[in-house]
């Protein structure tokens, strides 16, 4: 005679839902903003809630003087895949760059302000950290127009002190 054994029940896992992604751009080269940037639109895209926090040289991508001038680090950049003794001759950063731009717009990814303004209108945040700004002498008028505001630190944990919320360092 056969037995019939019990299902048995198993608990039910709380499901912990992305709801707020923070991301910090801390360097100054395309493919850092880029990837903040694209990190950050897609979570808007997504539904899920977005900002950004620029420090150090993360803040060359909302001045700006600078932010229509930024490159691709071909010397101690091992994706480049390129000796460091030729990655560091003379143009070809700004050859590297230029690439990386073509190759961008023909896949239609808008330039670094342009898509800035993308991430806003979606209702994402940008902040720039207080100690960098002090330490690199900048005012709130070199960096970008809409700028949703300087944070010191803990002002941006604080913002990212809420459940479902995860920060990203790039």
């Amino acid at each position: 005679m056969e037995t019939l054994e019990a299902p048995v029940k198993k608990k039910a896992k709380k499901e912990k839902k992305l709801r707020k992604i923070m991301i910090i751009n801390s360097k100054a080269t395309i493919d850092a903003a880029y990837a903040a940037l694209i990190l950050a639109n897609g979570a808007r895209m997504e539904g899920i809630a977005s900002e950004m926090f620029c420090t150090f040289f993360g803040l060359e991508m909302i001045t700006k003087e600078k932010m229509k001038h930024l490159h691709v680090a071909t010397v101690g950049n091992p994706g480049m895949h390129i000796p460091t003794m030729i990655g560091g001759l003379p143009g070809m950063e700004s050859f590297a760059s230029n690439m990386m731009k073509k190759e961008m717009e023909k896949l239609d990814i808008p330039e670094i302000d342009e898509f800035i303004e993308i991430y806003q209108a979606s209702g994402g945040k940008i902040f720039a950290c207080k100690l960098a700004m002090d330490m690199f002498h900048l005012k709130e008028q070199d960096l970008i127009d809409d700028l949703d505001g300087v944070l010191t630190v803990g002002d941006f944990y604080n913002r990212a002190d809420e459940e479902g919320a995860q920060i990203i360092f790039i």
